[in-house]
């Protein structure tokens, strides 16, 4: 089945937000990248604002999908975190999607329209709140280990796992990620 054009307009829009950001992307640049007019962007998608909102629904949606896939094939929570981040690693390392896109936008929240800054915090809320309740769940079976609550250390992880994205993109070197994120997921662990 092939890629509807709004959706082809969408992807296109996700990679050049993930490289350049909100600001740095054009109706003009979406339209060299899918070979179409930009008034047939327009139709789509009649304002940039509402086109970037809709990439950050898509992207919550197939997060969303990816992580109660995730909860049926990994039943371990630590085996969950591990997935996560191997997951971004794997996207650093081989260049696929090297940046949460999520993450690149909240850069940019005090520039961002309204309706994708709402869609940004919800976001993170989402994610905030998965990884709160993966966190407990460890705790409560004894493969995690934490003196904080489960809110303040999903807190903690999703900036370190965040921050390492950002350093792996300054440096270049993804290995900076994976350094920095074996270390969270070994401080995470139960000690024996």
């Amino acid at each position: 089945m092939s890629a509807t054009t709004a959706d082809r307009i969408l992807d296109a829009a996700q990679a050049i937000m993930i490289e350049r950001g909100y600001s740095g992307f054009s109706y003009a640049d979406i339209a060299e990248v899918v070979k179409i007019s930009k008034p047939t962007i327009h139709h789509h998608f009649p304002s940039k604002a509402m086109l970037a909102r809709d990439v950050v629904v898509r992207y919550r949606e197939n997060i969303r999908l990816s992580f109660t896939h995730l909860g049926q094939m990994v039943p371990d929570p630590l085996g969950q975190l591990k997935a996560y981040v191997s997951y971004w690693e794997t996207c650093i390392r081989e260049k696929t999607t090297p940046f949460c896109v999520c993450a690149l936008l909240a850069a940019e929240m005090p520039t961002l329209p309204e309706e994708v800054g709402a869609e940004v915090r919800d976001h993170f809320r989402e994610l905030a709140g998965w990884l709160a309740k993966t966190l407990e769940e460890g705790r409560r079976r004894g493969s995690l280990a934490f003196g904080r609550t489960a809110a303040l250390e999903a807190e903690l992880f999703m900036a370190t796992v965040h921050g390492a994205m950002l350093a792996a993109r300054a440096s270049g070197e993804w290995m900076v990620f994976s350094s920095v994120t074996t270390e969270v997921l070994r401080l995470l662990q139960t000690r024996t």
